[in-house]
């Protein structure tokens, strides 16, 4: 055999050579599992487990806070507004006192005797303890008189003609009205001036006059 025909016999073997090897490669690229993946990374897969943690710690967390300001909420309103029935039920009794008290005639109170005097004097007192142990516990007079009507602390019960008054003035109340805290606990009924200027009309006038 001449050394062209060695040379040329070499490159035919070398060639089937790297023929076999690449169709080996690609029967075993065919025999593997359709949407065959890698194998995740663990650190990677550790991250996102904490990542998870943490949102879930911080939800948590969110929610346990406002339960507490809740909960601190719910515990200061029973306590302000624990008494409001029981007030409720003593200003119906001081009510009471209090039409007693009016409706002695001026006279009788002039003309009566040192007991029936003393007498009038101690429903005064029982009525004045009362309301002051009332407002000990955070009830306090509504202040009706003088003020602009607002419905949400008066009731109005009539009105009343009076030109030199601004309309929607409170000029008479009927019956005191009381709060609780920041509640109502009962409107002032009252009496509520018409036929005036409007207050904002008045208040207008007296700032061109100055």
């Amino acid at each position: 055999m001449t050394d062209e025909n060695k040379n040329a016999y070499q490159t035919e073997a070398e060639e089937t050579q790297i023929q076999q090897t690449e169709d080996a490669a690609g029967e075993q690229a065919d025999a593997a599992p359709e949407g065959q993946q890698a194998e995740p990374d663990p650190v990677e897969l550790l991250k996102a487990e904490n990542a998870d943690l943490k949102d879930k710690f911080l939800r948590l967390a969110a929610e346990m806070d406002n339960l507490r300001r809740r909960t601190e909420r719910d515990v200061k309103d029973a306590k302000a507004y624990a008494v409001t029935a029981f007030a409720r039920d003593m200003l119906s009794v001081a009510d009471n006192l209090r039409r007693a008290l009016d409706a002695i005639p001026a006279e009788a109170r002039a003309g009566g005797d040192v007991g029936f005097n003393a007498l009038i004097e101690g429903v005064e007192m029982t009525e004045r303890a009362m309301l002051v142990a009332l407002e000990r516990h955070g009830v306090r007079k509504i202040e009706a008189a003088g003020q602009k009507f607002d419905p949400n602390f008066h009731q109005a019960m009539f009105e009343v003609p009076n030109p030199e008054v601004p309309a929607n003035t409170v000029v008479q109340v009927v019956q005191e009205g009381y709060q609780i805290g920041d509640r109502v606990l009962r409107p002032a009924m009252v009496g509520v001036a018409k036929g005036g200027p409007k207050a904002e009309a008045q208040s207008g006038a007296a700032e061109t006059a100055s």
